[in-house]
């Protein structure tokens, strides 16, 4: 794997991290036991490898079929997404708040910071990037950066959340309009 390609990687794993700090951030300041923070933070670590990997099989299978627009079509993806979270953040929809500490609760939190890691997937699949990287590295930057959020909002209080989903939307808009350009 070429230095420049395993730091794209790297990047894009930290954009999509912020989501899930940005989350721990928010439950965080309202308190959270350090069981809760282990349990949420593995959990969506899981779910940080598992969303892009369903993404990037169906980006390879989307890839094959596409030839040499899967490039302009995946950056359109990506800035469409990073439009998307900037928007969101901006905007300060409130996200609903959803009992951690409960099974279902734990699931939707997961899933809801993991979604876009199936995009981007998706974006991936499509440039046969080295799949266990990939996912190796979206996962661990997910759960490392929940656990990070989870652990900084119990000893803070603020608003710093609002600004992790745009500053990830950011970085996916900029890589999108590379890859298109």
């Amino acid at each position: 794997m070429q230095a420049g390609q395993f730091l794209t990687l790297l990047i894009i794993a930290l954009a999509l991290g912020l989501d899930a700090f940005s989350l721990g951030l928010g439950i965080g300041l309202k308190g959270i036991r350090l069981l809760d923070v282990l349990k949420l933070g593995v959990v969506i670590a899981l779910f940080h490898v598992f969303m892009p990997l369903a993404g990037i099989y169906t980006g390879q299978y989307v890839g094959s079929l596409l030839g040499e627009v899967a490039t302009t079509a995946a950056g359109i993806l990506l800035v469409l997404l990073g439009g998307h979270m900037i928007y969101s953040s901006l905007r300060g929809e409130e996200v609903k708040s959803f009992d951690h500490q409960s099974l279902w609760g734990l699931l939707v939190l997961s899933l809801s910071v993991s979604i876009d890691s199936f995009s981007v997937g998706i974006t991936l699949g499509m440039f046969s990037a080295n799949m266990w990287v990939t996912v190796l590295l979206i996962g661990l930057l997910g759960g490392l950066m929940s656990v990070l959020g989870l652990l900084l909002g119990r000893k803070v209080s603020g608003n710093l959340g609002e600004y992790g989903e745009a500053i990830g939307g950011g970085v996916l808009f900029v890589f999108g309009i590379l890859f298109i350009f």
